[in-house]
């Protein structure tokens, strides 16, 4: 089975709720494959690939490796079906997008039995080089839908204000 085939039988056994998944070391490997495959085909994506609401299903830790300079995936796990992520992208006004890269919104969503975090902020994405780069600089905490938090957080009104200026090495991106 090639990884692409892999990679959309992991997710329609999330989507189906099947008990039986494929490997999460398998599933790690096809993903670090598909990767190789993007970047050598120099597979370019734009923002708008990403505009709407994505379910969180399958996660990958990092490990640093003392042998070679870099970051490597480490072991893979399913999310377990009492607990919902969600990453929402949305795109700004035409007039907020620049010619070097596409601006928008993310949306990142965690909801675990009645409490429900979400953390937003501003997104810019460079296409040529299929970097997308994040700031949360806002913070909703609800329980059982009762609103405790809404606002910024961390300097957050200012670090929104200057975030489409602010070179991509001083940011979090990947």
């Amino acid at each position: 089975m090639n990884h692409n085939q892999l990679l959309i039988e992991a997710a329609n056994s999330v989507t189906k709720r099947q008990r039986n998944k494929p490997d999460p070391n398998n599933v790690v490997k096809a993903l670090l494959q598909a990767e190789k495959v993007a970047k050598k085909e120099r597979h370019s994506s734009n923002y708008e690939q990403l505009i709407g609401t994505w379910k969180l299903c399958f996660i990958t830790g990092t490990k640093k490796t003392r042998q070679r300079a870099g970051i490597v995936l480490g072991s893979g796990r399913y999310l377990p079906s009492w607990l919902t992520i969600k990453l929402s992208y949305s795109q700004l006004n035409e007039s907020q997008t620049q010619d070097k890269f596409t601006a928008g919104k993310v949306e990142n969503t965690v909801q675990f039995s009645g409490l429900e975090l979400s953390l937003q902020g501003p997104v810019k994405f460079l296409s040529p080089k299929n970097i997308l780069a994040f700031d949360f600089t806002q913070m909703k905490v609800k329980l059982f839908g009762i609103t405790f938090y809404d606002g910024y957080i961390r300097g957050g009104k200012e670090a929104e204000a200057r975030f489409l200026q602010d070179k991509i090495a001083k940011q979090a991106f990947f």
